[in-house]
Parts: structure tokens; sequence; C-alpha cells
């Protein structure tokens, strides 16, 4: 039993969270590990932080710890995936542990021993440790209960009281940064020069007239461009082509997927189990003996895959349903009746506008928005439609739907209680609040709590030892016959069978390649100092496929060259020739945009836009183009730029109108938001200062 589910019996409350802070606690999320050195300084360094180098034992050491709390709590061996995490998590800890506290130290920023007290069982209770004994069925959070804990604590085995000793750590440290934060955030200031003139790029709106010539319009095979352009190109822009360790690749694959005589194999086994399932007295336990999926054994229609909840109409005692096909895996069902859960389920849409700001106009505002969006829903539009172009939550992309959810504390209460309030499926008529934002609900399958038993077996699609023996015999037949890229080439061309992917600039601590997924022993190969270009491997075995790859490229972050970046720079530089070549043919561009653009000839369009801004400004067929909303908002109503080389083509700009923003007294509002943007961004810009501070070296990559 983990060791959670023992806390848990001794203080009766699910204490989970805990279980998750142990585990996945990243003591910053978004520190990721630096440079990376090739076979550099000490062959035992994992890396170095601050001056102080980590070395491999020691940084195993903490992965190892890591590993452990992983079983205690999981009860399995972590997977290869689960051991990136693992080590990420540790590198970010020795980060925190030595970058980080250094800057504490400096600052004198500590956590006393009362705070860590009221934090845990004071007045001032953090939201973890409120979190984690908060009690799951009444909501409710009870301060004697951890008191209860504590108190017990010594009682308990020692790696419960080590799991305890850990998250307080935790506890510690993550209040530390948010002191460190917070102090840096509070230094954030904005001038009121700076409000105004945000409030001006929002306000004052322009109409616009322009001719627009696309690059595209020019054949990129009539423009040629030299290896001396692009390096005067590279060296003229460095700033925005930085170095790195990199590896370019070309690769095979060879699928060991299942074949049809895998599938039939599988099919009749499939069908005799059902038969067995049907027959059996304890068909949960002949299921789980059986099935290479876990499911559970109650479900709701919601929790259902969508073969199954088909077939509930038909559903009778003892019946057996399927085989339905997800994927590789047969499932078959034997179903059981059905009870009521304690718990309800739903399914869900919504909208979601958010407030510029938290203040009360803003508010305002956002609220007038999301009711004016309600009534067209109401008035016939459509709320997918309406969700995919408005809504600020990621589920807008979908349409608004957040799939089924419990009234557990899945959603925000007032979300919660607005859903699981409804009787019936349909939009609710009421905007409703919460510290998100409005939202606009539309209820898509009604609360219930009516479970069906389902004991259910689900075999997996496996590819036979036949079939990895051909997939094998073939990788192993194409890598005897090509040795280096000029071979690999004609090889790919002579089988029209054989698909080539390319991966361009691989880091070298990549997991992946594309879709190739648990890739590390190829990005290995490619970063070997004994790999040179042009080179191609023997045969790897990733996931269902076995992968031969050849060597393309290799970028140095110190020595930056024009290979790097050619596709890049080319499209740069021949975008820069073709404006001249516009330019040069549009001539003194005189005369009415329509009689410019009739005279340069095909491509050539006039377009209008009218109330753009400089902050949201659109100009139609050129898309966001700042120089061009730059030169619109600098000349005066009724005169016209020369032709200029805009992102997208040649523009030729003509500002037809200009509207100032009104004036106003009080520039606060826009004040607030730079200030609140800033702020947003004041972790982020923490981490990346310190980690350059820090000189931090990640060498990972050689170990792992």
């Amino acid at each position: 039993m983990s060791v959670i589910n023992k806390i848990r019996e001794r203080s009766g409350l699910a204490v989970g969270v805990i279980a998750v802070s142990l585990i996945l606690f990243i003591v910053g999320g978004d520190l990721l590990g630096g440079r990376s050195l090739l076979f550099g300084g000490n062959q035992q360094e994992v890396g170095e932080i601050a001056g102080q180098s980590i070395d491999y034992q020691e940084f195993n050491a903490k992965v190892d710890e890591l590993r452990a709390q992983f079983e205690q709590q999981t009860g399995r061996a972590p997977a290869e995936q689960d051991l990136v995490q693992l080590r990420e998590q540790a590198w970010n800890q020795l980060l925190f542990e030595i970058a980080y506290q250094k800057e504490f130290d400096k600052l004198g920023l500590k956590v006393s021993p009362e705070e860590l007290v009221d934090m845990v069982q004071g007045n001032n209770i953090s939201p973890a440790v409120r979190q984690a004994f908060t009690n799951p069925q009444t909501g409710v959070f009870d301060k004697s209960t951890i008191i209860n804990y504590l108190k017990g604590l010594k009682n308990l085995p020692p790696q419960q009281q080590a799991a305890w000793a850990s998250f307080e750590k935790n506890l510690e440290s993550d209040r530390l940064r948010e002191k460190y934060e917070g102090l840096m955030r509070l230094s954030t200031y904005v001038t009121t020069a700076e409000a105004q003139k945000e409030y001006q790029a929002q306000n004052a709106k322009a109409d616009i007239k322009f001719l627009f010539v696309p690059y595209y319009t020019i054949n990129d095979t009539t423009v040629k461009v030299t290896d001396s352009q692009l390096q005067d190109y590279l060296n003229k822009h460095k700033d925005e082509y930085p170095g790195a360790n990199t590896r370019s690749l070309q690769y095979v694959t060879f699928s060991i997927a299942p074949s049809k005589e895998d599938s039939a194999t599988l099919y009749n086994q499939i069908k005799s189990l059902a038969r067995g399932l049907g027959a059996a007295q304890n068909d949960s336990t002949f299921a789980l003996q059986n099935s290479d999926v876990r499911t559970p054994l109650y479900m709701t229609a919601g929790e259902m895959p969508e073969q199954l909840r088909a077939a509930i109409p038909t559903f009778s005692p003892g019946g057996i349903y399927g085989p339905f096909r997800e994927g590789n895996t047969y499932f078959i069902y034997k179903y059981g009746g059905t009870k009521r859960d304690t718990s309800f389920t739903a399914r869900a849409s919504h909208i979601l506008i958010r407030p510029t700001a938290q203040t009360d106009s803003a508010k305002a505002e956002a609220r007038r928005r999301a009711e004016s969006i309600l009534k067209q829903i109401q008035g016939g539009a459509a709320f997918e439609a309406m969700a995919q172009t408005n809504s600020a939550d990621g589920s807008a992309q979908n349409g608004g739907d957040l799939g089924y959810f419990k009234n557990n504390g899945q959603m925000v209460k007032p979300f919660e209680t607005a859903v699981f309030g409804a009787t019936s499926a349909g939009l609710l008529p009421r905007v409703v609040e919460t510290d998100f934002g409005y939202h606009i609900i539309k209820v898509t399958e009604p609360k219930t709590n009516l479970l069906y038993r389902v004991a259910a077996i689900g075999k997996t699609i496996i590819p036979s030892q036949t079939t990895r023996d051909e997939a094998l015999r073939k990788a192993d037949q194409f890598a005897s016959e090509v040795r280096t890229k000029e071979e690999f080439d004609a090889k790919v061309k002579e089988d029209k069978s054989i698909v080539v992917a390319t991966a361009d600039r691989v880091p070298e601590n990549a997991t992946n390649i594309n879709a190739l997924a648990d890739a590390r022993s190829v990005v290995r190969w490619a970063f070997d100092d004994k790999t040179d270009l042009n080179s191609v491997s023997e045969p790897f075995e990733i996931g269902d496929q076995y992968v031969i790859a050849v060597l393309t490229n290799k970028t140095d972050e110190d020595d930056v060259k024009v290979d790097d970046y050619r596709a890049e720079l080319t499209a740069k530089v021949r975008n820069e020739l073709k404006g001249e070549q516009i330019i040069s043919k549009l001539g003194s561009a005189s005369g009415t945009l329509e009689a410019i653009a009739q005279k340069y000839g095909a491509g050539a369009l006039v377009e209008s836009v009218e109330d753009v801004s400089l902050a949201t400004g659109f100009l139609r067929s050129a898309g966001v183009d700042p120089v061009a909303l730059g030169k619109a908002f600098g000349l005066k109503p009724g005169k016209r730029s020369k032709p200029f080389a805009g992102d997208g083509g040649v523009l030729v700009v003509e500002t037809t109108k200009l509207t100032p923003a009104p004036a106003i007294a009080d520039y606060s509002l826009y004040k607030t938001q730079l200030q609140q943007n800033s702020m947003s961004r004041t972790g982020f810009y923490i981490n990346e200062a310190i980690k350059e501070a820090a000189k931090v070296e990640d060498r990972r990559a050689k170990f792992y």
C-alpha cells in the first residue's frame, strides 16, 4: 500500500495532493537546462550551476530518490517518459538549491520556523495544505484535522514521516520563491507616458487604402540567391539566428504493425473469451485476469466508449456486447445491471469571456460582451462557432466542449452549481460569473448518477514474432545496402514504397524526433563523436517500427553557419530581392492606386481597411504588418507613401482618414494593463536572468 494511502488511513481524509506535490513538485516549472556541451570537462560531470560541478553520482542519487517516491505513490516502476520527467525534476531542484539560493542569501530571504508553522497549522495556511486536508465529500477544510494528523506523525512508519518532511521542504521552497518573485513584481513600474502611448495605440483609428504586391507573385525559381548574399544577411542579423548544438536527420521506417493475420488471430481469441466471460460466475475477476487494459467496473453513460454507449438501449443483464475495436484493441463487455452513485456526472460546453483587467469597469465590459454573445446564441447563432471565435478558454478549439465531469470540485463552484442545477440539456439563460470571468454555458448532457456495471476485457493486437522478423529483415537488408547519404538517396529513389522523413535541428536532449517517441537512441547516435556527416545508422527499434537514419547536418552554438539556417535565410534574402524588383517595376508610383496596380499587372491588389489601430491593425491580404501600420499613422490624411518592402510584399500606403484617440484624464486602466502584462512575465524573466548569471551548463544528454 502506498505511503499516501496509509496517511489516508491514519487521517481519515484524502491527502493525495501531498503525493502529487512530492512526486511532481518542480520548484521552477519553466526552468529548463542550459547549454549542452559535448565531451567537455570532467567526463563524470552532469553539468555545472553557478560554478558548482554536478557529479553524475550526486545527480543520479537525487533521481533515485524521486524514483523511489514515484514507485511508493504509484505502485509501479517508472516508464521511460516518467524517468525523463524525474530527471527534469531533479535538475530543477538543483537549479533552485544552488542558483536561486544564492539570490535568496544575498537578500537575506528566509522562511522562519514560526512562518512554516503558520503555513501548516496557523492563521495563514498554505493552499497546498488546505487542498491536501480538505474533506473530499464535504469540500470543507478543518484545521483540527491537520493538527491531529501532526500529533500522530511520530507514530507513523519512517517512510511516511519522510514523505511529510519532504512535503514541508517543498512548502518552504515554494514560499521562498513566492517572496523573491513578489519582490521583483513590486519593482515593476509603468510610467504615465507609457500608458498614454498604449492608450493611443489602442484607440487612435485610421482608414487606409493601399496597393499590395505579394512576394509570392514572383516565382521563386526566377530569383537566384547566392551563398555570399546569405552570409551578408546572416552577418547583419546575427541576433536573430542564435547558435545551438543540433543535428539534422533524414530517416526511413519499417513498421512492425500487426498484420491482417495477427488481427484475425486476436479476433478469434476475443470471441473465445466472450464465451468465457458470459459463463463466468465472477465476471469481474475473469475480466481482470484476461484483459490487457484496465477499465472501471462501473461507468456512467458519458464515460463509456461511443460504441458501447450506443448499445445501451439493447442492454440486458448478463448480455455480452462487442467485440468493439478501438485503435489496436478489441473490447468485449458483460452488462450486469445499474446502481446509483453518490455523485453526479454531466457534460457541458462554455464560452469564457475574461475581463482585460481586475477593475470594475473592465469586469462590467466583459459582462456586457458575454451577455451580448448569449443573446446572439438565443437568437440563432451557433454556440460552437461563437465559442471558437470568442472564448478565452482552451476548449474554444472544440467548440467550447468540456467533456464529462463530476460535481466533486472539478469545476469552480459557481460553474458547477449552474451546470448541476440544470434539469435538462440546453443553453442556460444567464451568464455565470466565476473567478475566471463570465461564462455562457450550454448543458449538452444533463446530470445523472446512474452507473452501469460492465465487466470489460480488452485485448490489444500485437505483432507476432513472424511479423517482427519480417520487419527486421527488411530493415537489415536496407541498412546493409546503404552506407552513405548518396546510397541512402539512391535506395529510396529505387523503392517507391519507402517514405523519407526529415527532422531539422534536433537538440541534444531531445527524447522525440518528430512523431517518433522515446527516440533517445537515435539522438545519441547522431551526437556521438564517431558519427560523421552523411553516415547511415544501423536499424533502431523505436516503438512499433525500425528506424534507419542518415546524419545530414551538424550545428555548433559557437559557430553559426549559413547551412544552419539556409532555408530561413534563403526565404528572407529572396524576398528582399523580390522587393527590389517590385519597387523598381512600380517606379515613381504616380496616379491613383488603381492605375498603378493596372500598370503593374498581375498580382497587384488595391484594398481598403477602416478603423484600424496600431495595436490591432490587420491589413487584409497584407496581414499584420507593423511597418505598414507605422507609415500609415505617420502620414497626414490624403498623403501617400513611396513603395516600400513589408513583411509579405511591397506596399504603397495612402491614409484616407485619421481619428485621434479622444482625450481622457485618467490613464490608470492602461497603466494597469501594461503593469499586469509585465508582471505576468516576471517569473520567466527571473528564470532566464538567474540561469544566465549562474552560467548553467547542462550535460545530461551525455548520460541519458
